[in-house]
């Protein structure tokens, strides 16, 4: 089993001081090399468990183990190792660094990892058809083509689990549909699980397994839930 939840929760202060809890999840679990995708309506907790997954936030209970490894109960210095070394996230909004070009971008994330491999970098970006625009900068870049950056930097240091944040979300249909086969492609070439998290039917039908999380995040399913932070 790659990754194996076990009773995890989250909760966040609201403005008006009370507490909302966001994730409360007795139970999921990742084999590896398995692809999911799970749906949910925006704001039901999607991003936050992602989160926690990632260690990028720390639950108030529970435990997340991530190959064998409990990164749920480790500080901040080991979550971020343990990140760096088995998880590659494709964010929404991609986050590259606008200051920096494609290879660059890349060999940063390579960076917290086992260190810079320029040779690999060069290889990523030319399987997400990039190999001609190594040195342009994302500004210079369609947006189909800055997630393909992101894409080859979630999977610069060869990660065991790629964790996908509405991948979609900001691409036309055309650049969607070319945008999830290569993730897909890419993880599988990888030996990477995947788990993918999106309120689009068109990208939740392209998966044999589809988890929603109101069936397995209790807090999903009580009035009001919802992300108090992003």
């Amino acid at each position: 089993m790659l990754l194996n939840i076990d009773n995890l929760r989250k909760s966040f202060e609201t403005p008006d001081g009370s507490v909302l809890t966001v994730v409360d999840i007795p139970a999921f679990s990742l084999d590896s090399g398995q692809q999911t995708a799970l749906c949910g309506t925006s704001g039901s907790g999607k991003t936050t468990f992602l989160n926690l997954i990632a260690g990028i936030l720390k639950p108030d209970g529970g435990r997340v183990e991530l190959d064998g490894c409990p990164i749920s109960e480790a500080g901040e210095a080991g979550r971020d190792r343990l990140r760096a070394r088995t998880i590659g996230y494709i964010f929404q909004t991609f986050n590259l660094l606008q200051g920096y070009t494609c290879i660059e971008n890349v060999l940063l994330g390579m960076s917290f990892g086992p260190g810079a491999d320029r040779r690999w970098a060069r290889e990523l970006l030319g399987r997400v058809g990039l190999g001609q625009r190594l040195d342009h900068f994302p500004r210079q870049l369609s947006t189909g083509q800055q997630q393909r950056v992101a894409v080859a930097r979630a999977l610069a240091n060869r990660p065991k689990l790629v964790l996908a944040d509405e991948p979609t979300g900001n691409l036309d249909p055309t650049s969607a549909a070319e945008s999830l086969g290569l993730i897909r492609e890419t993880c599988r070439e990888n030996g990477a699980a995947l788990l993918l998290v999106s309120h689009d039917r068109g990208v939740l039908d392209q998966f044999d397994n589809v988890r929603d999380l109101a069936d397995i995040n209790r807090a999903a399913a009580w009035p009001g839930a919802g992300e108090a932070k992003p």
